[in-house]
């Protein structure tokens, strides 16, 4: 990884529009396999020995975590053990990728208060495993990208900062300048169905003339059917801090990509930031959970704490000391560009039916959050997405408390069968 500061930064606030320039994928010399489907890694070998191919794989990634393991844990020989069993596996990136004990080890790391900057060996490590082919080394570093995102955003809107974050910024800038290339300079367009229409799915035989239809203003007045969700992306060197909503929202939207490989524990620490970057808790999060007198269905909050996701932590295997080593967010600024991707992982965490109920929980109390922070602000595309993702979350608990309570009583209802008496055999 190579990386150029502009300025050295001494004293000066890290907010500033000059910061470090790192040479991304996109500007480097090196040969990378690229990837389409807006970052999607695919096999570009063209090795006609598949099983050396698969061997290159194997050893690039064993390779990858013993570097990994002399540079966390120079001194602790348990928990290096641990990182060498895992290269000693059949998969050792995919077994890296879902290792509670590895992402505690390198959370911790990423933590500390002397990380991200420009010869942080973390942040080089990253960096470089995001850039080879690899697919599943490359999931493993945007399992950290939630983290990597907090505490970057948190650091550098505190006034107390004073240090360089050119490590963290090269690990963003090398995910911006991945799915730059692979968008091409093209937006990504959307349909937008014609709500006119009987149903969305409807498309009219003959189109409707306005003769025929006097209430029509003429085709030039037609709702457009295509919408733009993303413009463009421009090439970055370097993170400024115009541009710095947009790069670390491109990274997200790239970990959104890939959620369905993500691990539990990194799906909570996102909503946990999510919630923290939203600020303080007010009574508009429990707007739409006082309905008839009944809260059962609302997700409690506690003095601004996730309730069960520390338990949650504890039960998937992750030390117990995580909760007190994790770093806590803080209320950031949240343009739309920022937001927008934040709201769709989420969405996803709330509404996926393979996710465990606390991630849900916990997108649950964030996404209300986020409602509470979109309503003080007056962001109306912020305000209808969180306030439809609560209507969504709230109907989908109603319907599960009816769906369960129905198989209660229909368990109750159904009657036991009778045991058929035992017949005994006695010889005369």
């Amino acid at each position: 990884m190579d990386i150029t500061l502009n300025s050295q930064i001494s004293g000066d606030s890290p907010s500033s529009s000059t910061s470090s320039t790192i040479q991304t994928p996109s500007t480097s010399n090196h040969h990378h396999h690229h990837h389409q489907n807006g970052g999607t890694p695919i096999n570009n070998n063209n090795d006609p020995n598949p099983m050396h191919s698969w061997w290159e794989s194997i050893s690039k990634a064993r390779s990858r975590i013993h570097l990994l393991s002399s540079l966390l844990l120079p001194s602790d020989s348990s928990a290096a053990d641990s990182l060498s069993s895992l290269a000693d596996s059949d998969r050792p990136a995919r077994s890296l990728l879902l290792s509670p004990a590895a992402y505690f080890s390198i959370s911790s790391s990423l933590s500390s208060p002397s990380s991200g900057s420009g010869d942080d060996p973390l942040c080089h490590w990253l960096y470089d495993t995001f850039l080879s082919s690899d697919t599943d080394l490359r999931l493993v570093v945007l399992s950290f990208i939630p983290l990597l995102a907090s505490i970057y955003l948190s650091r550098i809107h505190s006034s107390t900062c004073t240090t360089s974050l050119s490590g963290f910024e090269a690990v963003l800038l090398a995910l911006y300048s991945a799915e730059t290339k692979a968008r091409n300079g093209k937006p990504i367009l959307i349909s937008i169905p014609d709500l006119s229409q009987p149903s969305l799915y409807h498309t009219p035989r003959n189109p409707t003339s306005t003769k025929s239809n006097p209430r029509s203003s003429g085709p030039q007045n037609q709702r457009p059917s295509v919408g733009v969700l993303s413009q463009p992306l421009e090439h970055q060197v370097a993170v400024k801090s115009t541009k710095r909503a947009c790069i670390v929202g491109v990274a997200l939207d790239s970990y959104y990509k890939q959620i369905s490989h993500m691990p539990t524990w990194s799906k909570l620490d996102l909503c946990k930031f999510a919630a923290d970057w939203a600020g303080q808790n007010c009574a508009c999060v429990s707007d739409f959970d006082e309905t008839d007198g009944n809260s059962e269905n609302s997700v409690e909050i506690s003095n601004g704490s996730l309730e069960g996701v520390c338990e949650t932590m504890e039960n998937l295997g992750i030390e117990d000391g995580y909760d007190e080593l994790r770093p806590k967010g803080v209320r950031i600024p949240l343009p739309w560009e920022l937001l927008q991707p934040v709201v769709r992982i989420l969405g996803h965490c709330l509404l996926g039916p393979l996710n465990a109920e606390d991630v849900k929980d916990a997108a649950s109390v964030a996404v209300r959050r986020l409602y509470a922070r979109a309503s003080h602000d007056l962001a109306p595309q912020a305000i209808l997405a969180t306030r439809s993702l609560i209507q969504l979350d709230k109907r989908g608990r109603e319907a599960a408390k009816v769906a369960a309570t129905a198989t209660v009583v229909s368990n109750a209802n159904t009657p036991s069968k009778a045991k058929k008496p035992e017949i005994l055999l006695v010889s005369k």
